[in-house]
């Protein structure tokens, strides 16, 4: 038996011992948990499990709500704001979770410290504030790495002409220069874009922070004023305003967020993405994607100063007003179980559990692409950074993402943009209290 299907019959046979240490058929017999998730492709693999869960137990899962985490985020701000909150389970982010100041207990409580124990620390320490556990990480620790077409960089006349124009050999980039050179270089809008960047919401905002890492620049300094619109900030935004300019990224980029992303880079019309672990298996997957088959992944860039690297991870949540913990604790153990994040991870998906990252690294090596796609992610891990762990943090993009857009699109320049939205963050962090 080879490893991947050593993998795979190691968790068909112990899923159904974690259904039943999980939780004892029956015991939740006639019990409903309502659950607010976050929805996408690469989610929907993982929900397919609940029935399993129910079978065992007797429950049922009424999921409520499934969207984008930032119309997720929307919905929940506005049911604590108004008292709505007695649904059970939440998805949450690391970038989110401190927002969320009462919604959800405190997990220490309610899991034993032997269940939390397998899953990796620095995950755990993430997934707590103040002191309380909110959250139990699944196979969805992020940072984004390089996926390629790989064709681009077999053909002698685009090397040859790439080289005659730049100066440089054409190679896969290392650097987020060498990136913008060859999306311009590749594209022929309206066939075939170079790259493509997330244009709306807290993901340009996150896209700009790592780029401004990168270049050397902080979002924020020690007293939480925002920095932003310094000479790295404009460096960082100047790269996407670039790229647009050329027409090497779509027209619609700036209506773009992930799921926009993964498609367009399956249907095989993008030279380069920079894109999330829970796609690899999406992209390769002749299935789904018309670039399966050439896609190579890669270390995400350097800027001037360090490659990019803005990092978290996806979980579940309870809420302190659900009338059912006991059963919402177990769904929630289920959803992150060993069975089902080696389920998860092998679309992709980074792993939060110790015992996981090793049966993937075991598994790949009969599969090239995905020994390729866990090298560069591992590799990409060491540099990840997350956002800053303060409340405000989805409020100030709020603020901060249409002053993005307003330079991407021409509106304003690129130090008009970032000086009103540091203004803006300011005020905020001013009625706040930090200064």
């Amino acid at each position: 038996m080879n490893k991947s299907n050593l993998i795979k019959a190691l968790f068909t046979s112990t899923a159904l011992i974690a259904s039943s240490e999980s939780a004892t058929a029956q015991e939740f017999g006639g019990v409903t948990i309502e659950a607010k998730l976050i929805g996408g492709q690469q989610y929907e693999g993982l929900y397919a499990r609940i029935a399993e869960w129910e079978a065992a137990t007797g429950a049922t899962v009424n999921i409520i709500s499934k969207k984008s985490h930032f119309e997720i985020d929307k919905e929940i701000k506005s049911d604590m704001a108004a008292g709505t909150t007695s649904w059970c389970i939440g998805s949450n982010h690391s970038s989110f979770a401190p927002q969320y100041e009462g919604l959800y207990t405190d997990l220490n409580a309610l899991v034993p410290a032997d269940d939390i124990a397998p899953f990796v620390p620095g995950i755990i320490n993430a997934s707590t504030v103040g002191g309380e556990l909110l959250m139990l990480p699944r196979a969805q620790f992020d940072v984004s790495v390089l996926y390629y077409l790989k064709s681009n960089y077999e053909d002698p006349a685009k090397a040859e002409a790439f080289k005659a124009e730049y100066g440089y050999d054409l190679g896969v980039p290392d650097t987020w220069d060498q990136v913008k050179d060859q999306a311009i270089f590749f594209a022929d809008p309206p066939n075939f874009y170079g790259t493509q960047y997330a244009g709306k919401d807290e993901a340009i905002v996150g896209r700009f922070y790592e780029m401004l890492v990168a270049e050397g620049g902080q979002y924020l300094n020690a007293e939480n004023m925002p920095t932003f619109n310094s000479d790295a900030g404009q460096r960082a935004l100047q790269w996407f305003v670039d790229l647009y300019e050329a027409k090497a990224v779509p027209a619609g980029t700036t209506s773009y967020v992930w799921d926009d992303l993964g498609q367009g880079f399956a249907s095989g019309t993008v030279a380069l993405n920079l894109d999330w672990p829970g796609w690899a298996g999406f992209f390769n997957d002749p299935e789904s994607s018309k670039a399966a088959g050439n896609v190579g992944v890669a270390i995400q860039p350097m800027g001037s100063v360090t490659r990019t690297g803005w990092s978290g991870h996806h979980g579940f949540s309870v809420t302190s007003d659900c009338a059912e913990k006991e059963a919402a604790v177990s769904l929630v153990q289920f959803l992150t179980s060993e069975e089902s994040q080696l389920a998860e991870s092998a679309g992709g998906s980074l792993p939060t559990r110790t015992a996981v990252w090793d049966a993937n690294i075991a598994a790949a090596g009969d599969d090239p692409y995905r020994a390729e796609a866990l090298t560069a992610f591992a590799a990409g891990a060491e540099f990840a950074f997350a956002v800053p762990q303060i409340p405000e943090w989805g409020e100030s993009t709020n603020l901060v993402f249409p002053e993005l857009q307003a330079a991407i699109l021409g509106d304003k320049t690129v130090k008009e943009a970032l000086d009103d939205a540091a203004a803006a963050v300011d005020e905020l962090m001013q009625e706040s209290g930090y200064y």
